[in-house]
Formats: structure tokens, sequence, C-alpha cells
């Protein structure tokens, strides 16, 4: 039987929750609590999370729940990731955690409408499903995925979408790194408003 997901976002396809050290992007190194969530249709081929695509493999979860657990937790930070978080109403869980004195930060690859009320928006858009034009304003990190060299103009599209206070950043893709990560350094040496960023996670062999 098909997930029935209500609209207020008060149940949510839960494929894991954990707590570690953010290892990509702007808030690297800092502890945070990750929930990801189950459903994608974006469908990168590189995709290290691919179990996550199918929403019906995970279960629905009431969002007290997952705020109770992040509660419980030193580090009052959450990433809600995917997936694509997106895909569902994030209005009532990140209310819910910034009662609880919460930071709230998303990683997104902006194809669907925005809900919830973010500390810290994440676009990592992707070619295979572009980001939404009313969404990538509001980003305060723009984080591409650099998997081969047509990679650098297409992220160069999407930094004149965003507002000049967002943040730049080139990732190496993890099974390209050392192929890409030296065309990265040119590159970032050359355009220095971008920053390198590594999938420190990783290198620490943590989640």
């Amino acid at each position: 039987m098909a997930h029935q997901i209500p609209e207020d976002g008060t149940l949510l396809p839960l494929m894991e929750e954990f707590y570690t050290i953010q290892g990509e992007g702007f808030n690297t190194g800092k502890a945070a609590y990750f929930i990801r969530l189950g459903g994608c249709d974006v469908g990168c081929h590189w995709c290290d999370v691919k179990e996550s695509w199918d929403a019906e493999l995970h279960p629905l979860t009431p969002a007290d729940a997952i705020v109770a657990k992040a509660e419980s937790y030193p580090g009052k930070a959450v990433v809600i990731t995917g997936g694509e978080p997106l895909i569902y109403n994030l209005d009532y869980l990140t209310r819910r955690l910034r009662e609880k004195g919460i930071l709230t930060f998303i990683e997104t690859s902006g194809a669907y409408p925005l809900s919830g009320d973010w500390d810290w928006i994440c676009l990592s858009p992707k070619k295979f499903k572009a980001p939404r034009p009313d969404i990538t304003p509001y980003a305060n990190e723009l984080k591409v995925i650099v998997f081969n060299k047509s990679d650098f103009e297409w992220a160069e599209k999407y930094a004149e979408t965003v507002s000049a206070n967002c943040k730049l950043y080139l990732q190496p893709e993890w099974s390209k790194s050392k192929e890409i990560t030296p065309l990265i350094i040119d590159y970032v040496m050359a355009n220095p408003k971008w920053e390198i960023s590594l999938q420190t996670h990783k290198f620490l062999n943590i989640p």
C-alpha cells in the first residue's frame, strides 16, 4: 500500500537519522543531527544514497518524534537532507525544531517549492532536474558538484541567480576526485569568488 503522506508535514518518510560532524560546505566541522527523508526523482547517476529514492521503503514517522530525538543531542543544529526533502511540506517540522532552539539547515536540489523556516539553505542544483528560479535567491550557499569540465560553466550559470551574499562552493564528485580536484583548484585560484568544498566526513570515516 502506498504511503499516504499528510500535506501538513506531520508525518514524513524517514530513511535515517544520525548525529555526526557536518562534512561539506559552509558548515563543515560543526556537530549536527542529520535527518534524511526518503523520496527523490532527481536521479543523479552518481548519487551515493540511491536507496533514498523510493519513499515507500521508508517508514512514515511523526515529525514530533523526529524533533524529540534531535533535541536529545548536545549539538543544536539539524540538517534536513534526502532524497529531495522539499518534496514534502517542511513548515511543521522546522517550526517545531526552532521552538526547541534548534537551528534548521537544509540541503536541496531546489527542484520543488520552498517550504520550512530555515537558518541556512544549501542549494545543490542538479542537471537532471533543474532548480526552480523562485528558490535560488533564497540560497545561503550554492554547492555545485563537479563531475566533468562542463560543470564549471553550469556552476557559473547558477551563480548568477543567487544573492550577492550567497557563498559559492565547488565540490569534486567523490568517485572522480583524483581527476577533478586539480581542475577545481586551478579554477578557484583563477575565480576566487568560489571556494572548495570537500567531503571531509569521508576522510574522517564518519556518516
